[in-house]
């Protein structure tokens, strides 16, 4: 089995969210066990498994995600990372339609300029009052909390930028706090400082919100860029700016990653770039 690790969501390397591809032959599955395995040594945020389907399917490929611990409803940065491959090895020359056992039909665009776009279902958040324990696990009040319904996680709104940029969490609370309320994780946010401000930070390019995501119950204590994340984020800062036309979301962690979404309706398209760094073989 050949394995692939792209970064996703940057256009260089060493940036970005790794995630592990592993492009399967055509049939059945392997072992849930041997997938979350292969999952667990290769120890990245997610891996994604895809095979491909026999014609008159409907869909070209079938994808799943795996963390080191558990599978995943929905991963964005894999599923970049997958269409990626997929173009690298001459197999994409258009959009490609993945099968997914829970979120539905996924599709990823390729786009003139090399990057990919996603074709996601939308998460927009309902306003929930703060989970007991929050506070004190990410060390400043929010200023709004949301549940995203089927994505599973907390959007927790944050006074600023600069209080997004300084959380420093007790992940043993949020894995506590995100078991006891049955979440997949947590999304801290925040407007952008300003685009002309935020274009000056360590020479990051201009955008519209700022993020990160915790989710160490799912053997995740941050995750670099998160995809999926911005099927909620998007809906929310739409909603919030009063935009209509494509935004870009900034995920401040210590690798960093853009991420551009735009909402249709009940979809969200997410665009990105990915990066091939290795590839390898699986030799057992």
């Amino acid at each position: 089995m050949r394995i692939q690790i792209v970064d996703a969501f940057t256009s260089r390397p060493f940036a970005g969210n790794p995630a592990g591809v592993c492009l399967l032959p055509a049939g059945p599955w392997p072992d849930d066990h041997r997938l979350r395995r292969i999952a667990a040594e290769l120890n990245h945020s997610e891996t994604a498994f895809a095979r491909p389907l026999p014609a008159g399917a409907g869909t070209g490929w079938e994808i799943r995600w795996f963390t080191p611990l558990v599978e995943t409803n929905l991963c964005g940065h894999a599923t970049l990372a997958t269409a990626h491959t997929l173009r690298q090895e001459g197999l994409l020359t258009g959009p490609v339609r993945f099968s997914s056992r829970f979120s539905g039909v996924l599709t990823a665009h390729p786009e003139p300029d090399g990057s990919l776009t996603l074709d996601f279902p939308a998460a927009p958040g309902t306003e929930v009052p703060v989970p007991r324990g929050l506070t004190e696990a990410l060390g400043v009040a929010p200023v709004a909390t949301l549940r995203t319904g089927a994505l599973g996680d907390l959007l927790t709104v944050l006074p600023d930028e600069a209080a997004v940029r300084a959380v420093r969490p007790d992940l043993g609370a949020i894995a506590s706090l995100t078991r006891r309320e049955e979440l997949r994780g947590v999304i801290v946010t925040a407007a952008s400082a300003s685009a002309s401000a935020s274009a000056g930070v360590s020479g990051e390019p201009a955008y519209d919100f700022v993020s990160r995501f915790f989710s160490p119950a799912e053997g995740i204590p941050e995750d670099p860029v998160t995809g999926s994340a911005h099927t909620a984020l998007a809906p929310y800062w739409a909603a919030r700016l009063g935009r209509t036309d494509r935004m870009t979301g900034f995920q401040a962690s210590a690798r960093t990653g853009l991420v551009g979404v735009a909402v249709h309706g009940d979809r969200v398209h997410l665009t990105g770039r990915a990066v091939t760094v290795l590839e390898a073989v699986l030799r057992v």
